[in-house]
């Protein structure tokens, strides 16, 4: 069936339930007495590859019909055709172990892990982990259907199982948009879906931006430009106005005469010499980090902040980014580039009460940015975990996937 027979059928039924809708609300009588023959109504609920139509002339949008359409141009006109809700799926799927894994070397210097789950015919999307240092975890394949996806995770360089470990030589932005590339080209993956939180999404914007013809589509969470603003409210006193308690252990560790920067006082100690010296300020570093970052303190998750291994890594890479200010060239380059990727359909997920990349940075982008789909969640910090964001982040795959599927894929 074509896509213009698809939202042909799709637009019929639609105009019959506003159709219904419209009576219901001008009788005011119970729906029994309005119940119209079965054949009357619309499906419900409207299923994978059904697409709503929505007010305006849509016929610039059917991409589909042009051999020459990249297929996120594609998933962009589309995604105008879908904007009415939809029942989505939005509960974790079940965790799934990878099919296959293996180490990718990238320099002289970094090996990277990687791994692929789900269906290895489905559409590929990629997880950019946050941190940096933070590597990935079984449990991010889950946000993903994996009859539909075929899921590819990795750990950027120094983090997670990649090698060396919490090395901070040959390690930037830059290097690391690199290394997806190389991974693109190492998996035979022509584009790809890019699904990034915290810095995550940090490297997903710089990532797009620099090639932006290899993506289909960007689900943002957590938005981190990391802008100076950015940094000096979490590691210069601004978030210890919410955290007080959590704050003056990572203030204490530092000398007074050295709280003029926290963030170059601390990257001092995490890159000396000495063992116990570094060991001490990744664990204070990390404790901070991640007793704010959800809604609720998560016991579980602060106390991965005093696992040693994982703490050297977060920290360590975490100081060494924000030190050099993520190795752009200006403070807002991320915004500055925006008009790169605009084309590019978007979601972004950000929880209101985000105290580690609070709202503003998401409210900035998505000023920079209108076309890009906003999602506040109300009840939530910033976490993918919390429950409110895990909902929006499996919905947005999930409405991505049906797109998707609409225009045959």
């Amino acid at each position: 069936m074509t896509i213009t027979r698809r939202l042909s059928l799709a637009s019929a039924s639609y105009s019959r339930a506003a159709s219904l809708a419209s009576l219901l609300h001008q009788s005011h009588k119970p729906l029994s007495f309005l119940r119209p023959p079965l054949s009357f109504l619309p499906p419900r609920p409207i299923r994978f590859g059904s697409i709503l139509p929505v007010a305006g002339n849509h016929n610039s949008h059917l991409g589909t019909e042009n051999p020459h359409c990249s297929l996120s141009q594609q998933l962009g006109g589309l995604m105008e055709l879908s904007k009415e809700p939809q029942e989505l799926i939005r509960s974790l799927y079940s965790q799934i172990e990878p099919y296959s894994s293996g180490f990718l070397k990238v320099s002289d210097v970094h090996t990277l892990y990687w791994e692929q789950s789900g269906n290895p015919s489905g559409h590929p999307v990629v997880f950019l982990h946050g941190g940096p240092g933070g590597g990935t975890s079984a449990s991010n394949r889950q946000f993903f259907d994996p009859e539909f996806y075929r899921i590819i995770l990795f750990d950027q360089r120094g983090a997670g199982k990649s090698t060396p470990h919490a090395c901070l030589e040959e390690n930037t932005t830059w290097d690391l948009v690199n290394d997806i590339e190389l991974l693109r080209e190492h998996l035979q993956i022509s584009e790809w879906q890019v699904f990034g939180g915290s810095w995550g999404s940090t490297l997903a914007l710089a990532y797009s931006q620099k090639h932006p013809d290899k993506v289909t589509g960007l689900i943002l969470r957590g938005i981190f430009l990391l802008r100076k603003k950015e940094l000096d409210w979490f590691y210069e006193g601004g978030a210890a106005t919410i955290f007080p308690d959590a704050w003056e252990p990572f203030r204490d560790f530092i000398p007074e005469s050295e709280r003029g920067c926290f963030i170059d006082a601390y990257h001092k100690r995490l890159t000396s010499d000495d063992t116990h010296t570094k060991v001490m300020a990744a664990k204070i570093w990390s404790t901070w980090e991640l007793t704010t970052a959800h809604l609720i303190p998560n016991e579980e998750a602060i106390n991965k902040g005093t696992d040693d291994h994982f703490a050297l890594a977060f920290a360590r890479i975490e100081s060494h980014y924000f030190f050099n200010k993520g190795f752009f060239p200006s403070d807002s380059h991320l915004l500055d580039n925006v008009d790169k990727i605009r084309h590019i359909k978007t979601i972004i997920v950000q929880g209101r009460y985000d105290v580690c990349c609070p709202m503003v940075s998401a409210w900035d982008l998505h000023k920079a940015w209108p076309e890009a789909e906003l999602k506040i969640v109300p009840d939530a910090g910033h976490s993918a975990n919390e429950d409110g964001i895990a909902a929006e982040l499996v919905a947005a795959n999930e409405k991505f996937k049906n797109i998707l599927k609409g225009v045959g894929i």
